[in-house]
Order: C-alpha cells, then sequence, then structure tokens
C-alpha cells in the first residue's frame, strides 16, 4: 500500500465533563484513546468509569490505554487475524490484558481494584471489516451505504443500574465480542452518557439524526485540534446537557477514500 497510515481515517474524539461532576467538582471519569496501526488499522477504546469508584477516571485512563496497547502490541508480534475466530480471540485476549494492566495499577496505587472499575468498548477497524468488543455500557455503531448500523448494544443487566465493569470476574463471559465484515464508511464509539440522544431506547438502535451530522463534520475535519474543539462545544452545548448530566465520550472515524 502506498498510502501513509494517517491518510486511511480521519479520527474525532471528545470527553467532557458531566454537569452532575462539574457541580460537585469532579473530574470527568470518562476516557478515550486510539492509534491508526500500519495497514490502515484503526485501534479506538472507550470507557466510563464506575460512578462508586475512588479513582474511577485513572481506571478509565488505564483501560483505555492498555486496550490500544493490547491490540499493537498483538499485531506487531503475531500473524494478522486471518478468520472471525482469530479476529474475536485477539479483542478478547486485549480485554483479558487490560484486566490485567487494571489490577497492576491498582497494585502500585495500593488501592482495591474495584477502586478503578471502568466499563470499556475497544474497537479494531481494518478497510474490510471492523471487530469490537464491550464490556458495560455505551455503544459501537458503523456507516455503510448512508445506513447507521448497531454493532453492540448498551449492556441489560438482570437488575436495573446492574453493569459490568472490565475488573468484574465475569467480564470476559458477558463481554459483546463482534465481527462485522465491510467497509466501514465510517465508526463510532460512545460511552452511556449519550446513549438517550444517540439511540432509540430500549431497543438500541442507532439514531441517525444524531449520527449523520456527526459523520459528516468529521469527513469534512482538515484539523485534528480545531475538529476535536468543535466536538467539545457541541458536547457542552445546551442542547446536549439539557438531556444529560453524566460525563460524555464520543469517538467517530471516517475512512478516507
Amino acid at each position: 500500500m502506498n498510502k501513509n497510515n494517517v491518510d486511511f481515517w480521519r479520527v474525532v474524539a471528545a470527553s467532557v465533563t458531566g454537569t452532575s461532576h462539574e457541580k460537585t467538582g469532579k473530574l470527568c471519569q470518562d476516557a478515550h484513546a486510539w492509534k491508526i496501526l500500519p495497514g490502515g488499522v484503526l485501534v479506538t477504546a472507550v470507557a466510563d468509569g464506575a460512578g462508586s469508584a475512588a479513582m474511577a477516571e485513572v481506571g478509565a485512563d488505564i483501560a483505555v490505554g492498555a486496550a490500544v496497547e493490547a491490540i499493537e502490541n498483538s499485531l506487531s508480534s503475531q500473524l494478522f487475524p486471518q478468520n472471525d475466530i482469530e479476529w474475536k480471540s485477539l479483542i478478547t485476549n486485549a480485554l483479558i490484558s487490560t484486566r490485567t494492566a487494571v489490577e497492576i495499577e491498582a497494585t502500585i496505587q495500593k488501592v482495591m481494584v474495584r477502586d478503578l472499575a471502568s466499563t470499556l468498548i475497544l474497537l479494531v477497524a481494518t478497510p474490510e471489516l471492523v471487530a469490537v468488543v464491550q464490556v458495560g455500557d455505551g455503544a459501537a455503531v458503523v456507516a455503510d451505504r448512508g445506513e447507521v448500523i448497531a454493532l453492540t448494544l448498551p449492556s441489560a443487566g438482570e437488575y436495573i443500574n446492574e453493569t459490568t465493569f472490565v475488573i468484574s470476574p465475569d467480564a470476559v463471559e458477558k463481554a459483546q465480542v463482534i465481527v462485522w465484515h465491510g467497509r466501514a464508511a465510517q465508526v463510532g464509539i460512545l460511552t452511556d452518557g449519550l446513549q438517550m440522544l444517540a439511540l432509540k431506547m430500549p431497543e438500541g438502535t442507532p439514531h441517525k439524526p444524531f449520527f449523520s451530522p456527526l459523520f459528516s463534520f468529521v469527513a469534512e475535519v482538515t484539523d485534528e485540534t480545531a475538529g476535536k474543539q468543535e466536538l467539545v462545544e457541541f458536547l457542552n452545548s445546551p442542547r446536549v446537557k439539557q438531556r444529560t448530566d453524566d460525563d460524555l465520550t464520543i469517538l467517530l472515524a471516517t475512512l478516507m477514500e
């Protein structure tokens, strides 16, 4: 391939503090990370720190960084996945590595691992397919031929407000693991603060009027810093903040032709 890695994808992402945390002076407990690897492989992650976790913002930050790093290390040290089973194994192992990284951080910080609890969505996209693993709430979507398709859905626990976290003993068993085949025009992942705006609940299908303008915006962005600032302003706008008081994170990417 004669394209530079950065030419494959245009990415804009932002995390902002919700009004509930602004009122109490808490930090944003969401986090995001992404990297474009050789061959046009896009690796993205978002995490939402548990409200009950004492160091939720640290746990979320560790989770997204470890998840992206796990994929990068795996793809640089082993053969590229050749089928769905290998792709699912890749992203599931990345989830396990992420949990280990959070456990190590808890030991370093001398805190309980539950103090670093967070959700996680890890999405890997190539020009031919998209692979996702999700633990907890939030959602991942892909746009194909003008349609916005849900790859994952917010988790529905047995009890109200029950959420599975990366550090949960059954995180791997309860994780959504999806491989979607096709040329993804755009992909997006978001934390649960945006669920009520971005998804038609309770079925969890994507709300196209929410995603379409944002994907069009990303496709036209020429300056990453300016694009991120515009996305921050959107997330902080009254039309968004009047409908949710939670921390907000969204990561959007467009495949460049």
